[in-house]
């Protein structure tokens, strides 16, 4: 999957030792540029791929990922891990022809444009003897 967006966090790099050796991770936030925007926690694992990524704060990426779940003690968590981050060029943002910001959530392609619906017809007044108790 993929997902194009502003990175607007960096959270601190974790590390440790396993029985293959030492590792490290690093999670990142991106929030889509949607019409109701969508932040996005992804992973890079590796200390390798950390310092060729080179994400900072304010950049305009576009994170390939894969989604896996693991369960602990009875509860399932999701887990975001990017494989490639690239850069892209902030001017260029919402300029691609073809590219749809959060089609990896499965929003719906740009089409043509369309015709503005007639103006709907107000409802029939409520009968006089129901009491209205909405607060709006």
């Amino acid at each position: 999957m993929e997902l194009q967006g502003k990175v607007i966090a960096v959270l601190p790099e974790r590390s440790g030792v396993s029985q293959r050796g030492e590792w490290k991770s690093q999670d990142y936030v991106i929030e889509t540029h949607d019409a109701y925007p969508r932040k996005m926690v992804f992973g890079v694992f590796g200390a390798d791929r950390i310092s060729r990524f080179n994400i900072q704060i304010g950049q305009e990426v576009t994170v390939s990922f894969d989604i896996d779940a693991h369960e602990y003690q009875g509860r399932w968590f999701n887990n975001i891990r990017a494989f490639d981050v690239r850069q892209v060029d902030p001017a260029a943002v919402g300029m691609q022809p073809g590219v749809v910001p959060g089609a990896a959530f499965g929003a719906a392609p740009a089409a043509a444009p369309v015709q503005p619906a007639a103006p709907a017809q107000p409802a029939a007044p409520a009968a006089e003897d129901k009491v209205d108790d909405l607060p709006f």
